[in-house]
């Protein structure tokens, strides 16, 4: 069986994606932060549908943490799975910051930092050695870094270190047959930014009239889209990024 890890799990694009993978027969580790019920909820639901999914608490903004959660990640594998190696990393956990360049603080600044970049680059290089050759990474962007709107600068810049680490890890792996791109999702109607897109009418308009498609994202457009991404037949596509937006301004 195919196994994916999913950071960032429990909630928004994170559980659609988990999901998403669980309905194509793929097993499912998925981390949460603090909200361990929620987290179980999917682990549920994917088991109700015939999966299989376990969930692992994990700070991404926490490096220190990552050799203990490598330890527990390793259990669980051999646990339900008789397994030492996973196949798909989703690198995926985040949160938001809608500030503009001036009012941005440097604690603001150092938390998106954290989770965003640093987290990504040393929770996947803590985890190279699990990753089976011929394996998947997937680093969740955003639309923000190609299109600029105020308010998201710290995040967006982060989000472009992501897209230039995502080519580096494509050549570097190239050689152990692991593809790496990245998905960069449009605005979608999650909690994310606190339900901003979801929950306010005028920005849920906004939104729709920027975009092609006529309407903003909803959470099953993304984790649609990683599945198709890391399922079998797209192996051959590597340090490419590819946006879901619906044609956000495009």
């Amino acid at each position: 069986m195919t196994i994916a890890l999913i950071t960032g799990g429990s909630r928004g694009l994170g559980r659609s994606a988990a999901l998403h993978l669980a309905r194509n027969g793929v097993g499912i580790v998925l981390t949460y932060q603090n909200n361990a019920s929620a987290a179980e909820e999917v682990v549920a639901a994917i088991g109700a549908d015939g999966g299989k999914a376990v969930a692992l608490q994990l700070d991404t903004g926490r490096v220190a943490t990552f050799p203990a959660f490598v330890e527990k990640l390793a259990a669980a594998l051999r646990q339900h799975w008789e397994r030492e190696t996973f196949d798909i990393l989703v690198n995926n956990a985040g949160h938001g910051v809608h500030k503009s360049f001036a009012e941005t603080t440097e604690e603001e600044f150092d938390g998106l930092m954290a989770v965003h970049f640093k987290g990504v680059f040393f929770l996947t290089q803590a985890l190279l050695p699990m990753l089976a050759d011929g394996g998947r990474i997937l680093n969740v962007s955003s639309g923000l870094a190609r299109f600029s709107l105020p308010g998201h600068s710290a995040y967006a810049a982060m989000k472009g270190a992501v897209e230039v680490l995502t080519r580096y890890l494509a050549r570097e792996l190239g050689p152990r047959r692991i593809a790496v791109n990245t998905i960069a999702p449009g605005a979608i109607e999650t909690d994310f930014a606190g339900g901003a897109v979801r929950d306010r009418p005028e920005l849920n308009r906004m939104v729709a009239e920027m975009t092609a498609m006529g309407r903003a994202g909803l959470p099953d457009d993304i984790g649609a889209a990683v599945a198709a991404l890391l399922l079998p037949g797209t192996g051959w596509m590597t340090g490419q990024r590819i946006e879901v937006s619906g044609g956000q301004l495009l």
